[in-house]
């Protein structure tokens, strides 16, 4: 026992908690650093036959203020703020291109249709027609852009996702080396805990959050990371990379694959990955910038197609049948790259009203064809074993054809809408082709008919050419049916009758003539060629009143279906950034209790310094005393 060592251990102690604080003060800012202390015991006694007397203190170890529960709350707060507010950056730009009141698509639609009414007030005035075609013009412009700017935000996705796997790799890597050297220094630190490297470790996995989640499971000294549904990215000292790879389904699309330990790379499903900027951009892909490309494709398609069945019906300047207005584009069929198969499935639109803005698979079971609506899973199968080729198999307006058989667990992914704006344009450039005027046939009954028989052209086939005279049609009571003749009385060859509802159609020239009522026997109806659409304007009337028509599934006009899609897209941009912004309020929450644990707090640290300062100057004090009996005991001996 001895006062000078009694007093050096206490000087050793003093200056080993002030190197502490001194160390907590110059990392006050540093990102990640985690406060620390250093812990203090007492040195023990030493028996003497009078009692146990002290032989002074120990600095033991120095240890982080570090609270588990606290920190990964943490994580998954700022795990899920990244989320929001990735999904919230990307909503916010279709939300702006669909909102904008000059440069949407409302206001060439509106110009487009008031074009079409100044056709319909003068259809002659090759001025008028020449407008129509330029509001044309402009209108599948702007479609196409915004099919293109929906590719560019799509493409932008796959490149984020691909930055996001180079960084969650290089986090994964650090992370596994920063468990070796821990481990390693553990090892030669004989258990003392290195805490800047496990502050540098709790920082990676930090970041590492926020781009996407991760389960972390302590285990020893290690952390062994975990993504989706348990696949490692990180197991002790090994660290196992993720893979950006085209997906399977859809080749324009980037899909998130890990490595297994045999080193085949598995594809991992979207709805796996949750948390971080990964899961925000995932989100914001399939839940709004599919569905918004979709919406956009469905509405060029039901207005291209609406417009060229009537404008089919109509004759131009030149006493023409009318053709197409608009250029459309195609449905995409995507088959899956691991299909065993290649039956070339094709896929085309029967019916523009009954178009959702979904996408669909199809897929082969080895027993049924299943062609899955994939927004929300609703199936028709046909069975696939007895099945005569080619098959089509239909669901909403949507005919997908199978030329060959399937091989079984085969399947490809249908996207009716999805880029066929891109191929939307003008099919005619000359005004005077514009099918301004009624049919090209017009059905009136004869004087004398005693039957309530009447006709309309209700279709013109691609092709179809007028009748260059006359022609009329007498109801044979006998057989139920017209018989069509010249003004010689020769026959006229048709088609028909085909039972419509409560009509009967005949095509004649291609030209499609539906007749309804009854008719008594020998009525005559006669079918007079339409020669000029110079003055007529019948058939620019009805289609000017398409814009308020219910075309798309029966319930909403194209402006209801556009205003529609601009509601549900700002309504959920608002939504996300309000979650988002709420969402960051908890994060700074959770942060500023973390902190308060964990945190250098100057004031603290000034008051310990200047405690642990004084405790240095008292037990120098201690010393000096020691020296001033030593001195004494010395001078009784003189």
């Amino acid at each position: 026992m001895s006062l000078f060592n009694i007093g050096l251990s206490g000087l050793n102690t003093a200056q080993n908690a002030l190197t502490t604080v001194g160390h907590n003060v110059s990392n006050a800012a540093t990102t990640g650093y985690t406060r620390q202390n250093t812990i203090i015991a007492s040195a023990g006694g030493q028996y003497t036959s009078s009692g146990f007397y002290g032989q002074g203190s120990n600095a033991t170890s120095v240890v982080r203020v570090y609270d588990e529960f606290l920190t990964g709350q943490l994580r998954g707060a700022v795990t899920a703020s990244a989320q929001l507010s990735t999904y919230s950056a990307q909503i916010s730009q279709i939300d702006n291109l669909l909102a904008d009141q000059k440069g949407g698509l409302a206001p060439l639609m509106q110009k487009f249709f008031a074009a079409v009414q100044g056709v319909s007030d003068t259809p002659a005035d090759p001025a008028a027609r020449q407008n129509m075609l330029n509001a044309g013009q402009s209108l599948v412009g702007q479609m196409r852009a915004a099919n293109s700017y929906f590719q560019q935000l799509r493409d932008g996705v796959n490149t984020q996702l691909q930055s996001s796997v180079t960084q969650v790799n290089a986090y994964s890597q650090q992370i596994a080396k920063l468990n070796d050297q821990i481990t390693r220094a553990v090892a030669a630190g004989g258990g003392q805990l290195p805490n800047d490297l496990l502050d540098q470790r709790d920082q990676l996995v930090s970041e590492l959050t926020q781009i996407v989640g991760v389960k972390v499971v302590p285990q020893d000294n290690t952390y062994n990371v975990f993504i989706g549904n348990g696949q490692p990215l990180v197991m002790g000292t090994a660290s196992y990379d993720l893979k950006a790879v085209q997906s399977s389904a859809d080749p324009s699309r980037t899909a998130i694959a890990y490595t297994q330990g045999n080193g085949n790379v598995v594809e991992m499903d979207d709805s796996t990955l949750t948390g971080g900027s990964v899961s925000g951009l995932l989100k914001f892909r399939s839940e709004t910038l599919d569905s918004a490309q979709n919406a956009i494709g469905r509405l060029s398609v039901t207005l291209a197609q609406t417009f060229n069945d009537q404008h089919k019906l109509g004759v131009d300047l030149t006493g023409q049948v009318g053709g197409n207005l608009f250029k459309l584009g195609s449905p995409s069929v995507l088959p899956k790259s691991t299909n065993a198969g290649n039956s070339l499935v094709t896929a085309t639109i029967s019916d523009t009203s009954q178009l959702t803005t979904s996408d669909y698979t199809l897929s082969y079971d080895g027993t049924n064809y299943n062609l899955v609506r994939m927004s929300d899973n609703k199936t028709v199968s046909q069975p696939g074993a007895a099945a005569t080729y080619p098959l089509t198999i239909s669901l909403d307006g949507v005919d997908v054809q199978i030329p060959t058989a399937m091989p079984a667990n085969d399947s490809y992914q249908i996207q009716p809408t999805r880029n066929i704006a891109s191929a939307m344009d003008m099919a005619i450039k000359d005004p005077a082709k514009i099918a301004a005027a009624k049919a090209p046939l017009t059905g009136s009954a004869g004087a004398a008919n005693t039957g309530t028989g009447t006709a309309k052209v209700t279709n013109v086939a691609p092709g179809a050419s007028k009748p260059l005279t006359a022609i009329t049609a007498t109801y044979d009571g006998a057989t139920a049916k017209y018989i069509f003749t010249d003004p010689t009385g020769a026959a006229v060859p048709s088609t028909g009758p085909t039972p419509n509802g409560s009509a009967q159609d005949y095509v004649i020239n291609g030209i499609t003539v539906s007749f309804s009522g009854a008719p008594a026997n020998n009525d005559k109806i006669t079918l007079t060629p339409n020669a000029s659409g110079a003055s007529d304007n019948g058939n620019a009337l009805v289609l000017a009143k398409l814009q308020s028509a219910k075309t798309i599934g029966g319930v909403s006009s194209y402006n209801d279906a556009y205003a529609q899609l601009v509601n549900d897209v700002g309504s959920r941009a608002k939504s996300i950034q309000i979650a988002s912004t709420s969402q960051d309020s908890v994060t700074t929450q959770v942060m500023t209790a973390q902190q308060g644990v964990s945190g250098v707090n100057m004031d603290e640290e000034t008051v310990s310094m200047l405690r642990f300062q004084q405790l240095y100057q008292a037990n120098a004090k201690v010393i000096q005393t020691a020296t001033t009996l030593f001195d004494t005991i010395i001078g009784i001996g003189r």
